[in-house]
């Protein structure tokens, strides 16, 4: 038995087949970690989601923000962008058993027994494990409400508030939520948000830093493994923390790790999200060196 993690998939099915098959993952005994964008810019976003909900008993999955966008063009169609590629999904006729089980799904997880925590962007410094799991919790029960989801999703979109504040209530207080855990790259040590930088860890603002570099941040020990950032190109330098977006579906790569003994496997992707015939293998030393010490 095998745990994997793989980086946002945004639709690109034939890279995951190519890293799965490679892997000879097995559902029956295997696990997949998905760090969330499951779906959106890629060419198989309906072909991908159909996939994975029929492996959904193997799958811990964490949503990110082109998988909330979904769910909100659920509800409202005409939140579509013109370079969504979620259309088919919306006019699909499993569609409501497909977003019914993507809104059932977490914002962040946790696995004690590793110490790792899964988010799609990643968690803000000022928070602890504790106080991240509990606001994670907030919006998951607002999404698995049904007289809640809909005025959750239609509220969640926007920049505002730029920074955490206990008192803040309702759906204001679920858009900041949310932004940390599934658009978050930049922010300050105390959380004040920079949602408009996009590129690489040496183009922050001043006062704005990655949000894993903080030398305070309350997570430091806790391993992380994240996604969304594929400006990264899956290196962050920074012990316990795994970037896995490698941008597939820009013309990058897709990225699958094994939880435990931190070998990755990279399926190189081509402008369209499909597979390049090439795959490599890397090892990454703080998992395998954790695992070692089980």
């Amino acid at each position: 038995m095998a745990t994997y993690a793989v980086g946002d998939l945004q639709g690109c099915l034939e890279p995951l087949q190519c890293l799965l098959k490679r892997v000879a993952f097995d559902p029956a005994k295997d696990h997949l970690w998905l760090v969330g964008d499951l779906v959106n810019r890629g060419p198989q976003s309906l072909e991908t989601l159909r996939f994975l909900y029929s492996i959904r008993e193997s799958l811990v999955c964490v949503l990110g923000n082109h998988d909330l966008h979904l769910l909100a063009a659920g509800y409202n169609i005409e939140r579509l962008r013109k370079a969504d590629t979620l259309r088919e999904i919306l006019e699909a006729p499993d569609r409501k058993e497909l977003l019914e089980w993507l809104r059932q799904q977490k914002l962040m997880h946790y696995d004690e027994q590793r110490g790792i925590a899964l988010v799609h962007a990643g968690i803000p410094p000022q928070w602890s494990l504790r106080k991240a799991l509990k606001c994670a919790g907030e919006v998951e029960e607002a999404l698995r409400d049904d007289n809640r989801i809909a005025l959750y999703l239609d509220g969640m979109y926007g920049n505002d508030p730029v920074k955490w504040d206990s008192d803040l209530k309702g759906v204001t207080r679920l858009r900041v939520i949310t932004n940390y855990f599934t658009r978050m790259r930049f922010c300050t040590s105390d959380g004040k948000l920079d949602l408009k930088s996009k590129e690489g860890l040496d183009t922050a603002q001043p006062g704005y830093a990655p949000w894993f570099t903080h030398n305070e941040r309350k997570t430091r020990g806790l391993k992380i493994i994240f996604g969304h950032w594929a400006a990264l190109e899956g290196k962050c330098n920074e012990p316990g923390i795994f970037a896995l977006d490698t941008g597939c579906v820009w013309g990058g790569s897709m990225t699958l790790m094994n939880v435990d003994t931190g070998e990755r496997l990279r399926c190189e992707c081509d402008a369209q999200g499909h597979t390049r015939p090439h795959v490599t293998s890397t090892t990454t030393p703080e998992l395998l060196s954790a695992s070692a010490k089980r």
